[in-house]
């Protein structure tokens, strides 16, 4: 209450009276507009639970844990805080916007003689329980925040592929313990038959390579709740008979068993044009060092079959990501990144698997050995790196972003770059300041049926000395959230 407490001259004298009563308790938490997601999931992502103290920080959190779903408008959101004076509590009402989330993927493309074509269909809030339940499709069972990704790929006879992977987020429904489960089969051949070549005498290439994997992450309450730990194991078989020019041997079989462990803390606000947050992760993926056991062998006369029948390495990797608002919507992105290949008995040497490709957008190249293709804009799909991989890697990226368009049904916005990065194959040839740099322009559009679409402008800096033909500047199209980022 304010009151004038003395005039004199032309200077008046205010005093503020403050009353101060109880604080608030929240009573009641009601939701609407969450016509497609079941209450549920909605609820068990809200930090502000009956009974607790009215706290605005707490709204601010769950107005991002709802926003990180992907299935509301965050632009949208709204609180709306109704007193009851007589009991000293709060009921707060969430309003909530759904918005399309579920992605499809129908695209083709000519080469060799032969037509590529990819389908892929994810539904990101699905629900395994209904599955069953006839009134249930509508077009399918949703609403209970399950994730399930299908997806083919053929090129006829020669290149066939296909992956599913299913994540339930909320393993038991009572903590947000993830849990995921991805099966992969992929084939690539020169087209001749098991038919052709007994009968018609005729040789066949094949690599078959079939891999699953089984992952859990936790979220964690120290040092505070952004932090995660999620943990996978992981396995891929390879049969490999008279292909050459990608592995080692070009006769034989492989096998790949690791686990990854990736410690993370991500605070960003919203997944798609992030405004302010962070996001830091240090991951490891690792294999038993088969070497060690058994007799001793001699690396430098046994065949590469023989060396690398059971796979073995250890790779760390650590990036960071900040996001800051400068004004008016316009935000500042910065990511570094760096990345390595290590083995576990010198005479064997480094694996010729799941090594690091820097150069171009990232859509060029076989993934056939577990590799790591990384983009840099401004230069040549893989053209920072040596044909076999390389063992280290950094990268840094500097974005500008500005929104054209937040409406969930096509989000829109521009940026310009810089970019740096550069990849060694050994230590001593490790240098974080000898890097290939480049800027540059680009789009960003997001469609809720078909993912993030990119359409770059890059101009480089520096020169490849193997490439001297290398154009100045190029674009680069990309798809997807994270192709090609260290």
């Amino acid at each position: 209450i304010p009151v004038e407490t003395s005039v004199e001259n032309d200077t008046i004298n205010m005093e503020i009276r403050i009353y101060e009563g109880k604080q608030y308790r929240i009573n009641e938490v009601i939701i609407n507009g969450n016509t497609k997601t079941n209450e549920h999931v909605v609820r068990r992502e809200i930090r502000t639970k009956p009974g607790d103290l009215f706290s605005r920080s707490d709204i601010i959190r769950t107005q991002r844990e709802l926003a990180q779903l992907g299935y509301f408008d965050p632009e949208q959101f709204g609180i709306n805080p109704i007193q009851n004076d007589r009991d000293g509590t709060v009921d707060l009402e969430y309003t909530l916007v759904e918005k399309p989330s579920d992605q499809i993927e129908l695209s083709g493309g000519w080469g060799a003689g032969r037509i590529l074509g990819t389908l892929g269909i994810s539904f990101t809030n699905f629900s395994v329980k209904n599955i069953f339940k006839k009134n249930a499709w509508q077009p399918l069972p949703s609403g209970d925040g399950q994730r399930l990704s299908l997806r083919a790929q053929s090129q006829g006879p020669t290149f066939q592929a296909y992956n599913m992977s299913f994540t339930e987020p909320w393993l038991g429904g009572k903590k947000p313990n993830a849990f995921s489960v991805s099966l992969s089969k992929q084939i690539s051949s020169n087209g001749v038959t098991k038919k052709q070549e007994r009968e018609g005498g005729l040789q066949r290439q094949v690599l078959d390579i079939t891999g699953g994997s089984l992952g859990l992450g936790k979220r964690l309450q120290w040092p505070d709740d952004y932090f995660q730990l999620y943990q996978s194991l992981s396995y891929q078989f390879y049969s490999i008979k008279n292909y050459q020019n990608v592995f080692a041997f070009s006769n034989g079989v492989s096998n790949n068993l690791s686990y990854s462990v990736s410690l993370s803390r991500n605070s960003i606000f919203d997944p798609l044009y992030p405004k302010y947050g962070t996001n830091i992760t240090l991951s490891a993926k690792i294999t038993p060092p088969f070497s060690s056991f058994g007799p001793d062998k001699d690396y430098e006369n046994i065949s590469d079959q023989e060396k690398y029948r059971w796979v073995e390495y250890h790779k760390w990797k650590f990036t960071v990501e900040w996001y800051t608002e400068l004004a008016n919507k316009l935000v500042l992105m910065t990511r570094t990144g760096f990345g390595y290949l290590g083995n576990y008995n010198k005479r064997l040497g480094d694996a010729p698997f799941e090594r690091f490709y820097l150069g171009g957008s990232a859509l060029t190249g076989f993934q056939l050995d577990g590799r790591e293709v990384i983009g840099l804009r401004g230069y040549d799909d893989l053209s920072l790196s040596p044909q076999t991989g390389a063992t280290f890697i950094t990268k840094y990226t500097t974005e500008l972003r500005y929104p054209i368009s937040l409406n969930p049904s096509a989000t829109i916005y521009a940026l310009s770059f810089l970019e740096a990065g550069n990849t060694y194959t050994n230590f001593k040839e490790y240098n974080p300041y000898n890097v290939y740099k480049s800027a540059g322009v680009g789009l960003r559009v997001f469609l809720p049926m078909f993912g993030l679409l990119g359409l770059d402008y890059g101009w480089r800096f520096d020169d490849v000395p193997s490439l001297p033909n290398m154009a100045r500047g190029q674009f680069h199209f990309t798809i997807g959230m994270n192709l090609g980022e260290l």
